[in-house]
């Protein structure tokens, strides 16, 4: 839906509160017209029900207000008599029209110094629950949103297992799109195993937009920082197509709104602007090879050849552990030459460590011949990339206009007509763009490239290019926890105690804060001790 559509929505929302409720405000002294104006009768209505008057702005916050509203409607009939277990279910399985009723077929009475507190300790519970959800809701959609990293695509700066605490104010919060959801829950509801939003499944084939009931329209709350190049950055996968995240079952039709595609956490390597290019596994920005943060570490595929090849189980057995010292651990295998493997991914630190081993005879970084890759964006034949020899390509900015060519729109097609909302096509060598003929195009929003440091073992922009500065979704700042063999199940479970409680972002060795917070946790806990105590006392 459009701002306008939205706006035709909520008015015609309004007309119906002011039709349902009018005589209910004559009765608790105010005046009718007040039903029907729109934020005003929020007003007068927590007024009539006696609750706070920023209950109004969590009834306008999306998926906190699939329970503010509901809470609303049961406050309201309670503020006329209707305190009953009974009336609360009804006037939500009506969604609200059960105050019809009460507007116009029952005699009611307001109460005016009516009890606010719930009458029963379930009711009690309850209430501490839902307004726990709205608050936890808040903090996960606007403020920070905790992660759990669940690849090694940046292996060595963030490892599989760590769980990270992500800033949305940063970047500035993305107000949901979707406005009908669970709280809290990405893309699956856990147990049911169903969809956690209302959606649909299918691209509408006219291709001018898919299809989604009750979806807002991209907004995003400022932020105080701009993604930098070498930014650690989480976002929604641009090309998430996944049926089920569980059985890998793509689908090329199948549409996920954007704030609930898949979450990707990879490092911006090109912002918007940037002409990238990738040579030999190395990334060149405007030319020149893009420098890393010192906590980073590349890692690359390599060619190692022993002298005597490990043939017993017990010098594979010693090979292994050699490799798991020097923290290679994404495998090795026999390439079919001579006595040459190769390892899968490993760093310049452990690539030199292992070159003084006594059994290498030598090792040569693998670098992908050069012949094209189906798989890699942009899917042309014209395009003779690969992961290691890549571009170059420009990285589209907002408001900086392209020339638009039959030879450069595979590049460019994709942003134009899934991330900017126009119908893209080509009849013979002109360009149509909304079925006018182009020769330029100007990008309304920013673009990125994201990538892991894992170079030959992460699926990154290299497989579906640039990523849209609407599917951002924050920055990751802490971690919180770190445990190694996550998904080797509990009992295989250690935790790195030297990562936890330690920054994302920073240069040196990590430095853990988990003492300093305990001490201040624990001291902050007996200050309040000895406060109570001495406030009892004085009493």
């Amino acid at each position: 839906m459009t701002w306008t559509e939205w706006l035709i929505f909520f008015l015609v929302i309004q007309v119906i509160h002011g039709l349902g409720t009018w005589k209910l405000y004559l009765k608790a002294q105010k005046p009718a017209w007040s039903a029907f104006v729109p934020v005003y009768n929020a007003v007068v209505l927590m007024q009539i029900i006696k609750r706070p008057w920023w209950w109004i702005i969590l009834m306008f916050l999306p998926i906190v207000n699939l329970i503010m509203i509901p809470s609303v409607w049961v406050e309201t009939v309670r503020s006329y008599g209707k305190e009953s277990k009974v009336d609360a279910v009804i006037v939500i399985l009506t969604l609200g029209f059960y105050i019809y009723y009460l507007n116009y077929v029952e005699d009611v009475n307001y109460i005016e110094n009516r009890q606010l507190k719930p009458k029963t300790s379930l009711g009690e519970w309850v209430t501490s629950i839902l307004f726990a959800i709205v608050a936890a809701t808040i903090v996960h959609t606007y403020f920070f949103q905790p992660f759990v990293i669940p690849s090694s695509s940046l292996e060595k700066s963030l490892l599989v297992g760590d769980f990270l605490i992500v800033s949305k104010i940063h970047y500035g919060a993305r107000v949901p799109m979707t406005t009908v959801a669970a709280p809290m829950v990405h893309d699956t509801i856990p147990v049911l195993k169903t969809k956690s939003y209302l959606h649909s499944d299918r691209y509408d084939k006219r291709q001018t937009s898919w299809k989604n009931k009750l979806q807002l329209p991209y907004l995003r709350l400022p932020g105080f920082e701009s993604i930098e190049r070498n930014d650690i950055v989480v976002f929604g996968q641009p090309a998430d197509t996944l049926l089920d995240m569980n059985q890998f079952q793509p689908d090329r039709n199948y549409y996920k709104p954007i704030d609930k595609k898949t979450n990707l956490v990879k490092r911006c390597v090109g912002i918007a602007g940037d002409t990238l290019e990738i040579k030999n596994g190395y990334v060149y920005i405007n030319g020149k090879q893009n420098t890393l943060p010192d906590r980073a570490e590349l890692q690359f595929s390599y060619n190692v050849e022993f002298k005597r090849p490990p043939q017993t189980q017990a010098d594979q057995l010693r090979l292994y552990k050699l490799l798991d010292r020097l923290g290679i651990d994404d495998g090795i295998a026999y390439t079919g030459e001579g006595n040459t493997f190769r390892i899968y991914a490993a760093s310049d630190k452990a690539i030199n460590q292992l070159k003084i081993q006594p059994n290498i005879k030598s090792i040569e970084r693998y670098i992908r011949p050069e012949e094209t890759s189906e798989d890699l964006f942009p899917r042309d034949p014209n395009y003779n990339w690969n992961l290691d020899n890549f571009g170059p390509i420009y990285i589209p900015k907002r408001g900086r206009t392209i020339t638009l060519t039959p030879d450069n729109l595979p590049l460019y097609k994709r942003a134009i007509a899934e991330y900017e909302g126009h119908s893209v096509v080509t009849r013979g060598n002109t360009v149509y763009i909304d079925e006018q003929p182009a020769d330029q195009f100007t990008f309304t929003q920013d673009y990125y490239w994201m990538m892991g440091d894992n170079r030959h073992n992460s699926i990154d922009s290299r497989f579906w290019g640039f990523v849209p500065y609407n599917h951002v979704i924050g920055k990751p700042v802490f971690i919180w926890m770190s445990i190694d063999n996550l998904n080797d199940g509990i009992k295989n479970w250690n935790i790195r105690w030297d990562r936890v409680f330690t920054t994302v972002k920073g240069s040196g060795e990590r430095t853990s804060y988990l003492i300093p917070f305990l001490i201040v946790v624990i001291g902050l806990s007996l200050f309040n001790k000895w406060r109570k105590k001495k406030k009892s006392k004085s009493s």
